[in-house]
Order: structure tokens, then C-alpha cells, then sequence
């Protein structure tokens, strides 16, 4: 399921079962990084995936996710790196 603004990804993630989110760095309503906290506050064992465009993964920000994805592969590219 997809959600476009950080504060419907939060409300998604507190009303469904959710196994793992891939989170974009630059949303519309807040960035990646603060929706990520709170929903590590929300669900602190859930895995979020950074899902940004190369210059976003800076090492500090990379240590808050559980992986990084660029927005800019190939669909099947990253796919694989989920399945990883």
C-alpha cells in the first residue's frame, strides 16, 4: 500500500499490518528522516527502507535505516536488492 505525505504513512502504519516500509527521503509534508523516527517510535522493530536519489545517503542519515534503495534503478534492480 502507498501513501504520499509522511503523516498518511504514519496513519497507515498504526491502522494496518505493515512488514516493512520503503520510505522516499523527500516527501511532500515533512522529511524522510522525521517520519522515520516516528514511526520507529511507533514500531521500533519494523525496518525502514531509505528509498532517495544519489546525494540523499549521507553517511549520518544512512545509519537511521535499515537499507538504502536508489530512486533511480531500474524497477527489477530494485526488486533484487529487496529480495537480497
Amino acid at each position: 500500500m502507498a501513501a504520499t505525505t509522511g503523516g498518511e504513512a504514519l496513519r497507515l502504519l498504526t491502522d494496518l499490518h505493515v512488514d516493512g516500509v520503503l520510505l522516499e527521503y523527500d516527501l511532500p509534508d515533512a522529511p524522510g528522516s522525521a517520519v522515520r523516527a516516528e514511526m520507529k517510535r511507533i514500531k521500533p522493530d519494523i525496518p525502514v527502507l531509505l528509498f532517495a536519489g544519489i546525494g540523499s545517503q549521507t553517511p549520518f542519515l544512512l545509519r537511521f535505516f535499515d537499507l538504502y534503495l536508489r530512486n533511480s534503478e531500474r524497477p527489477a534492480v530494485v526488486f533484487d536488492d529487496l529480495d537480497a
